[in-house]
């Protein structure tokens, strides 16, 4: 990035995705050697591990999944059926311990944290106005790196908000171009989803030259989680802390770091891959490989718990035998 600096609020972020820290390729070629033949694909997901966590014999004691949770004006244009008090519902289940996510991750004993982004404030709807300015942006950001203040050695980074998935798609849209079906559901079957196509048309075409901004694209077309879970993927990677991203609002918030620096999400995985079309081709834009298919949809962080599992057993079985 050739951007001087200005003294605007992003200058410190745009900073820390300049010159993020690089991965231990040393701990990486550790586990290279001393793990036994045969592991297939576990092989290469202990050796990521051990790269971005910096140690040759990788381990996951203190996992952690973030859930943020936001809301937006855009379903003032018909893009969800469920009401805007749906993310307040759901966010209350999974602090009473209702939900599928609160029970898996009792059960492998996962650290499960939800940030409330002022559900009470949704951002403005996005076809007519900024999300968000830029030092709110920023502010959000530096908050979502709070995440993991508590210690984490795997973070995960989910959301909840309806009508969140329209955004991402204008998000997407934003940065890599193409049709907006094709960062949804593909082509529209019904009045809801004919609405989420003009929604993300109407959104994208509001930001003219700036399209060309990564982090305007943020403010502009994005939301509050979007942000936060941007600042929690980049604050993990200097506390070296691999992530795994859950659903297609997280990938498109890494989508937004790495197209200010490739290099600035190399320590993110994907848990799973979503049942929309859309969510596949962003996988497929950032080259992430799901580590799961299940046929998952709106998980809330139920794909993190399951690829958690799923990662600790990698760093098991390449450890050092009698590690």
């Amino acid at each position: 990035m050739d951007r001087a600096a200005t003294g605007l609020p992003f200058d410190d972020i745009r900073r820390l995705i300049e010159g993020p820290p690089l991965p231990d390729n040393e701990a990486a070629d550790s586990v290279r050697a001393q793990s036994e033949p045969g592991l297939g694909e576990l092989q290469e997901l202990g050796e990521w591990l051990a790269a971005w966590q910096g140690r040759p014999n990788p381990a996951i004691t203190q996992p952690l999944v973030a859930v943020f949770a936001a809301n937006h004006n855009i379903l003032d244009q018909g893009v969800a059926e469920d009401p805007m008090s749906a993310t307040q519902d759901r966010v209350e289940l999974i602090a009473a311990g209702g939900a599928a996510v609160s029970r898996a991750a009792l059960q492998s004993n996962v650290g499960l944290k939800v940030f409330d982004l002022a559900l009470d404030l949704p951002t403005p709807d996005i076809t007519l106005e900024d999300a968000l300015d830029e030092a709110a942006c920023a502010a959000t950001m530096a908050f979502g790196m709070e995440a993991i203040a508590g210690g984490a050695d795997l973070l995960c980074v989910t959301d909840i908000g309806v009508g969140n998935r329209t955004v991402a798609a204008a998000v997407a849209l934003a940065l890599f171009g193409g049709a907006a079906e094709d960062w949804l559901v593909g082509e529209p079957a019904d009045k809801k989803e004919q609405s989420q196509k003009q929604a993300v048309e109407s959104a994208v075409s509001r930001l003219g030259g700036e399209a060309s901004d990564p982090l305007e694209v943020l403010r502009r077309v994005g939301g509050r989680e979007f942000a936060a879970i941007a600042g929690a993927i980049l604050a993990a990677r200097y506390q070296k802390i691999p992530v795994l991203l859950d659903g297609p609002v997280s990938v498109a918030a890494a989508a937004v770091l790495r197209a200010l620096n490739p290099a600035t999400i190399a320590h993110c995985r994907a848990t799973h891959v979503d049942a929309d079309s859309g969510h596949k081709r962003l996988l497929t834009e950032l080259g992430l490989e799901p580590l799961l298919d299940l046929g998952l949809q709106g998980s809330s962080g139920l794909g993190s718990v399951l690829a958690v599992d799923l990662c600790r057993s990698a760093a098991i079985a390449v450890q050092k035998p009698g590690a």
